[in-house]
């Protein structure tokens, strides 16, 4: 037997051999393949087998065709959401055209068609017919703009705004001091053509294109209408508010475009690359794999790679959310979009800026917002009813009353905050914002929402399943309990341990050699050893024979066990010493840090928490009773899975399933929302609605308190922007309203539903 003196402390390299323990049994099944045939629960059917009562969620789709290619455009000076819904109906409609959608919030328009190069004419002419400045360039055209000052980007606007507010203030004047009539209207008149030239050129091109009732129609109707009355002051005044609040809602949505993008946008511009024993700066776009790259302290990295020369801490947090920097050496991977905080790095580029993190991040965040709720669809359709009826409504209010009572003025006035009133900009910009909002707050977190229908159908869940190894825990196994049976130490029966598994490449005699190492104990390994297949190793030292392994290894080396009784988590390794059982050590699953406070959280968002694993009954009731989880299913082929998730949904409502391995996509696909950790499968991040870069559970608590806050926006936009112009209708045909209202009911609340919308990226 070996003296106690034996084991010194001490660090040596682990080796490996590779040999299988029969109890070793706690799995995750990462490299299992399911065959399922599951398809994406988006699909029409998941082909699982079963009903999915979550067909509400269904959504209409960006979808690429088989056989289509496609093609991304910029819409250049798109101003107007609700010409942005207007053309994609449009496009959509063209014979040719498979697929089509336009994101307002970047401005892009996305096309799928089997020609989509020939295209560009046809989307032209639609886009310029329905909002005449749009300009649309294919996006490999584009060239990076330098950023304006304001006076510079806005010149045109302010001098317009400006000249007619002198004009108008002149006109106020000359009313109040000069009689003469022509005088008087003069000042307003060149005040009128100044600000509303514009606007009525546009309606007129509109009304020529067959688009009648769009805002610019219906404000130089409403103007032209003050003027036949000989109100001009009121005409070129309301006009004047108009232009003032389209200029403020231009900026506003610019700003909330450019923040959301600043979020989630980290590509480089420019890269540092070693050429010729010299640093020279190149486009980010013209580095290739194999390049060196020089980051220096405080530059983010560029591209993804590995460190070949330096040491440093990396800040990930604008990747993955984590907070706590990395430690990274020659040999590591580096991902693009975390910050380098500390040493000199040389980089080898694996990964073009095309492939690298910070271009998928951006893609997954713009596809996302080309993937419309339901809301969203919803207030397009109801946009399109809505400004006709008030429309028709206003035609009725001058005629009906005026003929009854005569008073012509007042119906034709109040008809007019009617037309006013009716542009549905409002209501149609802050849906989209609100959930592109939503989906860079939660690319901010390192979480990575494929849709805003995804978002959607997150707000409503009524429970969260979760599988065990990867997601809960760690995924690694670690030596949680150290007991001895006789009178050697819990330093000794680690490292007779330890000195028996130094060969091994098993997760659990690893797993004990490394904590030996963590403990700085010294290793010697064995004369001789010889594997026990699906029981474990015998070795031999000087000082005696040491059995390392499960109990069926101790039986068939007669050692006595009946002292031994079986703990209720862990795969115990049980350890003897010349035919005497000295002690075992119990390995187990490592349980994240934050599991414990987020689970307390969803409990505190009113959700069910569960566990679904194929791992054993013991080892997963106690991580569940240690993370504080509600209910345990243990034992489960991906298959029962699948059934226990319906049968938690028919109880509770709609289910969230949070997996990382091969076998959870049939779940992820049949749940209403599944998520998947970023360190998992790819089959599983492909089933999945949302991805959990950081692989943290903090994610999940996270992901939900951004989809109700952005599902509560979006909502708050809809009922204030109805409710107001609601209101304004009621006081306009009693009397107590008037055009300034009415244009303030328009404008000014579409400018108060977007700054609404962004303030979720600001929330802590």
């Amino acid at each position: 037997m070996k003296d106690k003196e034996m084991y010194e402390e001490h660090c040596q390299e682990e080796c490996s051999c590779g040999h299988e323990h029969h109890e070793h049994h706690e799995h995750h099944a990462h490299g299992e393949e399911n065959g399922c045939g599951h398809e994406h629960h988006h699909s029409k059917e998941c082909g699982c087998g079963h009903e999915h009562h979550h067909e509400e969620v269904m959504h209409e789709a960006y979808v690429m065709p088989a056989g289509a290619a496609q093609r991304v455009y910029i819409l250049e000076n798109l101003g107007c959401a609700n010409c942005a819904a207007k053309m994609e109906r449009e496009i959509n409609r063209l014979p040719e055209v498979k697929a089509a959608a336009i994101t307002f919030a970047t401005k892009k328009l996305a096309v799928a068609s089997e020609e989509p190069k020939n295209l560009l004419p046809d989307l032209q002419r639609i886009c310029s017919s329905i909002e005449s400045e749009v300009i649309v360039i294919p996006e490999e055209e584009t060239v990076q703009k330098e950023k304006e000052s304001f006076l510079k980007a806005n010149k045109k606007d302010i001098l317009v705004i400006g000249a007619g507010a002198v004009l108008f203030a002149a006109g106020i004047v000359a009313e109040n001091m000069v009689s003469d009539t022509v005088i008087n209207a003069a000042p307003f008149v060149a005040a009128y053509l100044i600000l509303g030239l514009e606007i009525i050129g546009k309606a007129l091109k509109n009304l020529k294109n067959g688009r009648l009732f769009d805002e610019n129609f219906l404000m130089s109707v409403a103007t032209a209408a003050a003027f036949s009355i000989g109100d001009f002051a009121e005409a070129v005044g309301v006009m004047l508010f108009y232009r003032i609040g389209e200029f403020f809602e231009d900026i506003a949505v610019e700003r909330s475009r450019s923040q959301i993008m600043e979020a989630v946008d980290m590509r480089p511009e420019v890269v540092n690359i070693f050429q010729d024993g010299e640093v020279r700066e190149i486009p980010a776009g013209e580095a290739v794999r194999g390049d060196r790259i020089l980051i220096r302290p405080g530059d983010r990295i560029p591209l993804d790679g590995r460190v070949i020369e330096g040491e440093s801490r990396i800040d990930t947090s604008p990747v993955t959310g984590e907070p706590v920097p990395v430690r990274v050496c020659a040999g590591d991977e580096v991902v693009s979009g975390c910050v380098n905080e500390q040493g000199v790095l040389k980089v080898r580029v694996e990964k073009p800026l095309s492939e690298s993190m910070v271009t998928r991040i951006l893609d997954s965040v713009e596809h996302a917002a080309a993937n419309k709720p339901k809301i969203d669809r919803f207030i397009t359709r109801f946009a399109r009813i809505y400004t006709p009826v008030v429309v028709g409504s206003a035609l009725l209010t001058a005629i009906v009353p005026s003929l009854m009572t005569g008073d012509w003025e007042h119906w034709v006035y109040t008809a007019i905050t009617f037309l006013v009133i009716s542009c549905p900009c409002a209501l149609v910009l802050s849906v989209p914002l609100a959930f592109f909002s939503g989906i860079g707050a939660g690319s901010r977190k390192g979480i990575l929402f494929k849709g805003g229908v995804s978002i959607e159908a997150l707000k409503n869940i009524r429970a969260v399943v979760m599988d065990k190894t990867g997601t809960v825990t760690k995924g690694n196994f670690a030596v949680r309990e150290l007991v001895s049976m006789r009178g050697l130490t819990e330093k000794q029966i680690l490292t007779m341990a330890a000195d028996c598994e130094l060969d091994s490449t098993h997760p659990i005699g690893s797993s004990i050699v490394s904590e030996a190492k963590r403990k700085g104990y010294t290793l010697v390994r064995a004369e001789e050893t010889e594997e026990i297949p699906g029981k474990g190793i015998k070795a031999k030292f000087p000082e005696g024979t040491v059995l390392c392994g499960n109990p069926a290894l101790m039986e068939l080396y007669g050692v006595d066990i009946s002292e031994y009784k079986k703990k209720d988590y862990g795969t115990e390794v049980l350890l003897a010493a010349d035919g005497v059982l000295e002690g075992y050590i119990i390995i187990a699953d490592v349980i994240k840090e934050d599991a414990g406070a987020s689970v307390r959280r969803m409990k505190a968002q009113g959700l069910l928490t569960a566990i679904l694993t194929g791992d054993g009954k013991q080892s997963a009731a106690a991580v569940a009773k240690e993370a504080g989880i509600d209910e345990v299913y243990a034992q489960l082929l991906p298959q029962e899975k699948l059934e226990k998730l319906q049968e938690i949904r028919s109880r509770q409502g709609a289910v969230m399933f949070v997996g990382d391995g091969i076998n959870d996509a049939p779940v992820l696909a049949g749940a209403d929302v599944g998520a998947a950790m970023g360190s998992g499968a790819d089959a599983a991040i492909e089933a999945a609605d949302i991805v959990f870069m950081t692989s943290s559970v903090q994610a999940i608590p996270d992901s939900i308190e951004i989809a109700r806050t952005t599902g509560r926006i979006a909502v708050q936009n809809v009922v204030f922007a109805l409710l107001i112009k609601l209101i304004v209708m009621i006081l306009g045909f009693t009397g107590y309203a008037n055009m300034w209202l009415a244009v303030f009911a328009d404008t000014g609340v579409a400018m108060l539903c977007v700054l609404n919308s962004v303030r979720i990226l600001w929330k802590k």
